[in-house]
Parts: C-alpha cells; sequence; structure tokens
C-alpha cells in the first residue's frame, strides 16, 4: 500500500510518500500550487504504484486552499481522505511530547495517519461535486445575512427621517414602503408629494392593495410629523433600499441555482413537513455524503450538537454544554428546520411538547427535537424512503 501524506498551504503544498513496510518512498518534498505541480505529484506517486486501489491520498481540509488539488486527485481516480486539521493535531501531539510542527512534519503526520486507518473515509467524487451546492447555500447565507443588515438599517432611517410611517404599514420591508420611500425618502418630501403620483405609486408597487385612500393617510401623517429633514440620511436611505432590492435579486438568483441541484439529487429530506429547498440544500450541503458517518450521533458531532464530556475523579458531566464545534452552518440550518418541523409535523409537535412539559427551556426541548430530526433525516437518505406523515 502507498501512502501519501499532503500539507496544503496556499502558494505550495509539501508532500511525503511512504509504503506499509514504513520504507520512504519520496522523502518530504515540496510542490508549487499549480498544474506542473500536480503533475510532478502525481508522476511520483505513479512511480510507485502498481494498482490504483492501493493508494491512499491524505490532505487537511483546509477550505479553498485545498479544493483545486483535491479535484486534480479525484479526476486522476487517486483514493483520497481529507482530514480534520484538529485531529492531525491530537494525532501529531500523540507520536511525541516535543512541540514541533512544520509543513513537512505535518506531511508525514497525515501519511502516518492513512497507515494507522483512524476509522478514515475517503473523500468521494460526489463529496466533491456537493461543493457546488455548498458553496451555493453558504453564499447565499452571507447575502440573506447582509441584506438583514440593510434592513436594519432602513428601519433606523426611517425612525429619523418618517418615525410616523412605521405604525401604518405592516412592515417596512414590503415592496409598496420601498417603493415610496426610494421616491419621497423622508417625511418632507412625501408631505409636499403631489397626491395622484403618490397614490399611482403605492397602487403599481402594492398590486392595488393601496390606493388614494393610504396616499392621503401616509401624506397626512408625512405633514405632522416629527422627522428630520436631513438630505445625507435621505440619500443614504435611498442608496440602502436600492442595495437591499438588488441583494433580493441576487438571492432569488442562488436560490433557483440551489433548487435545480436539489431536484437532480432528489433527495427524501424534502419529504419532511417543514423542510423547504433552502434549509434541506443546507443541510444537505454540509452533511455530504452520508456515507462518512456511522450513525446519526457523528453527524450531530460535526455540526456540534453533541454535549461536551467532562470527567476528572468525582466530577462527572460538570460541563455538559454544547461543543459547538464543527459546521456552524450545519447547525443553523438544523436548528431552524427543526423549528420549522415541530410546527408543521403532528410527530415533531408532540415530541417537542413533551419536553417542554418535563420542564426543559425551549431551546434545549428544540435541541432534542434537532437530534431527533438528524436520526430520521439519517434514515432517509440512507433507505431512501419517503417521509411518512403521522395522521
Amino acid at each position: 500500500m502507498i501512502y501519501v501524506g499532503i500539507d496544503v498551504a496556499k502558494d505550495k503544498h509539501d508532500c511525503f510518500i511512504t509504503n506499509s513496510d514504513g520504507e520512504v518512498l519520496f522523502k518530504a518534498f515540496t510542490i508549487p500550487n499549480n498544474l506542473n505541480g500536480f503533475n510532478d505529484l502525481y508522476q511520483k506517486i505513479a512511480s510507485v504504484m502498481d494498482d490504483v486501489t492501493k493508494v491512499k491520498v491524505g490532505l487537511e481540509a483546509t477550505g479553498h486552499y485545498s479544493y483545486n488539488l483535491l479535484g486534480y486527485l479525484i479526476d486522476k481516480g487517486l483514493p483520497t481522505y481529507v482530514i480534520n486539521p484538529l485531529h492531525t493535531n491530537l494525532y501529531r501531539k500523540s507520536l511525541s511530547l516535543r512541540q514541533t510542527k512544520t509543513d513537512k512534519v505535518d506531511a508525514r503526520t497525515i501519511a502516518s495517519m492513512l497507515m494507522s486507518d483512524v476509522n478514515l473515509k475517503s473523500y468521494s467524487d460526489t463529496s466533491y461535486h456537493n461543493e457546488e451546492l455548498k458553496s451555493l447555500t453558504r453564499y447565499r447565507f452571507d447575502k440573506v445575512k447582509e441584506r438583514a443588515k440593510l434592513k436594519t438599517s432602513v428601519s433606523r432611517l426611517v425612525c429619523i427621517l418618517f418615525p410616523e410611517l412605521e405604525k401604518l404599514v405592516p412592515t417596512l420591508h414590503m415592496a409598496s414602503v420601498y417603493a415610496l420611500l426610494s421616491e419621497f425618502p423622508g417625511a418632507k418630501h412625501v408631505a409636499t408629494a403631489h397626491l395622484t403620483r403618490l397614490a399611482n405609486l403605492l397602487s403599481e408597487s402594492s398590486k392595488g392593495h393601496y390606493g388614494k385612500e393610504t396616499a392621503i393617510t401616509f401624506r397626512d401623517a408625512a405633514k405632522a410629523s416629527i422627522g428630520s429633514n436631513m438630505p445625507a440620511k435621505s440619500l443614504e436611505l435611498k442608496h440602502t433600499i436600492k442595495m437591499i432590492l438588488e441583494l433580493d435579486s441576487e438571492i432569488d438568483e442562488i436560490e433557483n441555482e440551489i433548487k435545480i441541484i436539489m431536484d437532480e439529487i432528489n433527495s427524501p429530506i424534502l419529504s419532511i413537513p417543514g423542510i423547504n429547498y433552502r434549509m434541506g440544500a443546507m443541510i444537505i450541503a454540509e452533511i455530504g455524503d452520508f456515507s462518512r458517518f456511522d450513525s446519526p450521533d457523528k453527524i450531530l458531532a460535526y455540526a456540534g450538537f453533541s454535549p461536551s464530556t467532562y470527567q476528572s475523579g468525582h466530577l462527572d458531566g460538570a460541563y455538559a454544554h454544547m461543543e459547538k464545534r464543527g459546521s456552524r452552518y450545519l447547525r443553523y440550518a438544523l436548528y431552524n428546520a427543526a423549528k420549522y418541523v415541530c410546527h408543521w409535523d403532528p410527530t415533531f409537535a408532540g415530541y417537542l411538547a413533551k419536553k417542554r412539559a418535563e420542564g426543559k427551556h425551549y431551546n434545549v426541548a428544540l435541541s432534542h427535537a434537532v437530534k431527533k430530526l438528524v436520526r430520521v433525516i439519517y434514515h432517509l437518505e440512507k433507505s431512501k424512503q419517503q417521509y411518512i406523515k403521522a395522521a
């Protein structure tokens, strides 16, 4: 068996190649992060291997720095293992008490981990291409977060320029209000607006829900408003709304791409009441290949939902809090999905009510629902069965 350890960096990668007899086939060497470097590595591996199935290549999960090399290795058909840097660090410390960490040492450590066969799962072609879905869901997450900040800014600016408006509408963040404030960004602007223009603007943007009566209400409120006349704030409000509308369009485009991939995957997770394309896609993308996990508990640990364990002497479970390690995106998606599932599915609603009746805080009870949800998702993905909603 041939073992290849690779320590990934931005501009170069350190590599080490050995075999199952412990013979060093290639001492630690460095390749540049380009096609010539990748080819050089593959040629070295090819020169010592007889069968591609008798090769194991390992590298640390270093985000986007490892992505191109990982794709190259998979395209070459080499069984490749992506290792958590935390595991590498702990393994290296277990080998020696000395504080020794260099890129070349890490490459050797990764090769050693492959040799010890510490329950590692190879990174499949499906896992690699699942990165597309992960990229989209994380990109959407960041865009939504950015939009939420801008919406907070709108609320702040309206409070300065036209504070009475918020009490006249269900929410400031609706098409008709945005259209109004884009053209008349402040109480002073609305108060002096022509009534016909105001009525037409509201009617068009609200698709007929608002008309002349609403326009009169808004204008009367604006005339009596305590809002400040600040051109700088009005300009900021217009630009902020414009950025929100641009983000809305971008998020819609991202969600359309997510839906296309989810339709191709045809995951049974979407059969669970309360899980839509967005949350379902994030869960699937973050978990990736379900065969990497031996049990639902492993997924919970990966998401950081497992309680930490501390036992020493007579102290046992003194720090039984959630670990909150692993994928924060998966943790976010599972937590939010569980809330909706508990609302729409009677089985989960009953389970949450039972935990609440036991005296548990809502968040604690919901964390139990998350664990139940993960067990259900794991079973559905493994069996490829659809979720059957209780009567």
